[in-house]
């Protein structure tokens, strides 16, 4: 489980086929072997790793069914990802609870600034989009965000200039596409509903 709180700005530094090679400012041990990495909102397992002269490199593995749900299938070397290590009992839990387990992807259709914020709009597919509700939680690239408003498809999210410094959201462009998990308590109030007599 995750926060959605991002701990560090990784890069891609290579890729065979679904495997990947990470670098992060993150120093991983021995005993990290195995560990959930969220990488841009999807929870990846460390399967090695080595350490550099300014952190470590590690590696993941992908499947097929990842590669094609997500934005991993396009992921080139120079790509920079969010990271956040896995919560630990005691860890504060300032976001929400993010799973990992990336919904569908969303495509940023406007950027506008806002003083010295940035809002973002975004499309969902048709799908998710019964799930975003506004003053709702979405992890976007694994970054967790309160949703502003919601026409249809469409919503709206605003990043504060330290979340554009300190994740990828400062680079992101007008027809990028993101990771898009929904929050898990409206997927289950939604599924209730549905037994509703």
């Amino acid at each position: 489980m995750f926060t959605g709180l991002i701990t560090d700005v990784g890069a891609v530094v290579s890729r065979n086929g679904g495997q990947f090679t990470i670098a992060t400012a993150y120093v991983l041990e021995e005993k990290d072997l195995g560990a959930s990495i969220c990488c841009d909102g999807v929870c990846l397992t460390a399967t090695g790793f080595e350490a550099t002269a300014h952190g470590t490199r590690f590696t993941v593995d992908v499947s097929n069914e990842t590669l094609s749900k997500t934005t991993l299938g396009s992921w080139t070397p120079g790509r920079c990802i969010n990271l956040e290590r896995s919560l630990r009992a005691g860890d504060e839990l300032g976001g929400h609870i993010v799973s990992g387990h990336v919904d569908g992807v969303a495509k940023i259709i406007a950027i506008t600034p806002d003083g010295e914020s940035r809002r973002f709009l975004l499309e969902a597919p048709e799908h998710l989009a019964r799930y975003i509700a506004p003053k709702g939680s979405v992890a976007l690239d694994g970054t967790s965000l309160t949703v502003n408003e919601v026409s249809g498809s469409r919503f709206g999210v605003n990043l504060i200039p330290h979340s554009l410094t300190v994740t990828s959201w400062g680079a992101k462009s007008q027809g990028d596409i993101v990771n898009l998990e929904v929050d898990v308590f409206a997927r289950y109030v939604a599924r209730l509903m549905e037994f509703r007599p």
